[in-house]
């Protein structure tokens, strides 16, 4: 009776995980979200699949904008091997992106030469942030800061979060975004 009640609950755990795989689908990666550009087109990041994604959280008035200028050498450097930086602008952190998303594009494009796409402004913090911040800061917490980066390889999964103060064109980010070439 207890091999029956085992090869049983057996059976029944590999009904179960059979049961939650198809009720819930595959595990979420970035390529589930969308976003809005910043001119107000829908982006659904499912258009970057196969492609290495940098997402960093940008301010205009912060004493970290000029990784603007580090962030399109980045561009410069790898776009052409295939990725995607996608700057986000936000205000969440002491108010440093108070302009509207056409000022920050015109900001971001004439004081930086920035031509990577960057999205609408979007809350990246707290209890009402956007879902794909929900999902990129689930394993280490809540952003801190502008300029965090996020490294998304090319299957969507985030490989790498690099602080505010770490440079892009440092050499733990670059060695970390060539290794996904």
């Amino acid at each position: 009776m207890k091999d029956k009640t085992m090869k049983a609950f057996g059976l029944f755990s590999i009904l179960l995980l059979i049961f939650l795989e198809s009720s819930f689908g595959k595990t979420e990666t970035v390529y589930s979200f969308e976003v809005e550009r910043i001119t107000g087109q829908k982006l659904p990041l499912k258009k970057m699949e196969g492609r290495p994604i940098l997402i960093v959280n940008i301010a205009t008035r912060c004493g970290y904008t000029p990784q603007l200028k580090a962030l399109q050498a980045l561009n410069t450097q790898f776009a052409p091997k295939g990725l995607v930086i996608l700057g986000v602008p936000s205000n969440d952190f002491g108010g440093q992106t108070p302009q509207g998303n056409k000022e920050v594009k015109k900001f971001c494009q004439d004081s930086y030469g920035v031509t990577f796409p960057l999205t609408s402004k979007m809350i990246v913090s707290g209890v009402k942030k956007h879902s794909l911040f929900q999902f990129l800061t689930k394993a280490e917490g809540e952003i801190s800061w502008n300029f965090e980066k996020f490294l998304i390889d090319r299957k969507g999964n985030l490989v790498k979060r690099f602080r505010s103060g770490q440079n892009p064109l440092g050499k733990d980010l670059v060695n970390s975004l060539e290794k996904l070439f």
